[in-house]
């Protein structure tokens, strides 16, 4: 149906944008959350987060097939919020997969539940140290842009504001 993307920065209010919008669909909304609790600090954030959302949100925990996740919650859900690309692709290569993310995002693109992706900015900073990290800001990248192509709106977050982009 219809992919609605949020980027930025750290901090900029990216979530919290993401659930003004979903709020903008029907009561049955959902929350894919990406995020794996491998630490006591993750597990704190995810704490954190569940509690920003409350109980309007279902909350799905689907570190890399985010496309059968989608196609499951779709019957049950007026819109997901994914959050977020850059954890998923983190993921991604942390486990050393291959995943085709452009045949994910065209699968979601291709569901009739309306998703809101959250993503991060990476590459607006200086340029990283090590090849591991120049690897990750290279497919962030290109990451975002292939989910650009398939958004309807799209979203620039900064200072808690956002700018509609398209």
């Amino acid at each position: 149906m219809s992919i609605l993307l949020v980027g930025g920065g750290s901090r900029s209010g990216k979530s919290r944008h993401a659930l003004l919008l979903a709020r903008r669909f029907g009561p049955r909304r959902g929350f894919l959350a990406t995020a794996q609790a491998l630490d006591e600090e993750m597990r704190d954030r995810i704490r954190k987060h569940r509690e920003e959302r409350g109980e309007e949100f279902l909350t799905i925990e689907e570190p890399l097939d985010l496309a059968a996740a989608v196609v499951q919650a779709e019957p049950a859900l007026d819109v997901l919020i994914i959050d977020c690309l850059t954890l998923w692709l983190s993921n991604i290569m942390l486990a050393e997969k291959e995943i085709d993310t452009a045949a994910q995002l065209d699968a979601i693109a291709a569901s009739k539940l309306p998703c809101i992706l959250v993503t991060n900015e990476v590459g607006c900073g200086i340029v990283p140290d090590n090849a591991l990290a120049r690897q990750f800001r290279d497919r962030a990248g290109f990451l975002n842009q292939q989910a650009m192509e398939r958004a309807e709106e799209a979203y620039w977050t900064i200072f808690g504001a956002a700018l509609k982009l398209k």
